[in-house]
């Protein structure tokens, strides 16, 4: 209820008011809603919800570069390179996902696959877009969807009952290599 009040600096200073005549709330309290009014600032750290009032002000939008396609990178190199951004990703739940799903396929796809796949990863800017994707929440653009989204979709539906808490280690890879 307390949190609820601050979303706005003209609710502070109304809250600060009914408190200060009712005198039922703590000191500390008051000190953090007077400071609050007093300087202006309002803690951007937090959830703020929606609200038609949000000004989005406190967004940072940072630019990435265009995805590339790299034709003449050698396979080897590329499924080392996708490995390790299966691995790597923005959130937990797509670094498990993503890196589970290469260890079973990865070295198994062909060419085409191999690009389908460095494009799914790689182009969107948004890793949310790519796990809502996968888990057929939100629909596939038509732009990412073929034989790997498909593939990506049924590993996900996890058929098997499979544990998967964590990135699989590397080790699989020294097998692989001798």
């Amino acid at each position: 209820m307390l949190l609820r009040l601050f979303a706005t600096s003209s609710n502070i200073v109304r809250f600060w008011r009914v408190a200060k005549r009712q005198s039922t709330l703590s000191p500390l309290i008051l000190h953090c809603g007077a400071l609050s009014t007093i300087t202006g600032v309002v803690s951007s750290r937090g959830y703020r919800g929606d609200s038609p009032d949000d000004s989005k002000f406190d967004l940072i939008e940072i630019p990435l570069p265009p995805w590339v396609d790299k034709p003449d990178e050698p396979i080897n190199i590329k499924k080392r390179r996708l490995l390790y951004e299966s691995r790597k990703r923005g959130m937990l739940e797509n670094c498990i996902l993503l890196s589970l799903f290469a260890k079973r396929y990865l070295n198994t796809m062909t060419e085409s696959q191999l690009q389908q796949y460095d494009r799914l990863i790689n182009e969107p800017s948004n890793d949310w877009d790519i796990y809502y994707w996968a888990t057929e929440a939100h629909p596939t653009p038509e732009v990412y969807q073929g034989e790997v989204m498909d593939m990506l979709k049924e590993f996900t539906k996890n058929r098997n009952h499979e544990q998967r808490l964590d990135a699989p280690s590397l080790e699989y890879l020294e097998k692989e290599s001798q």
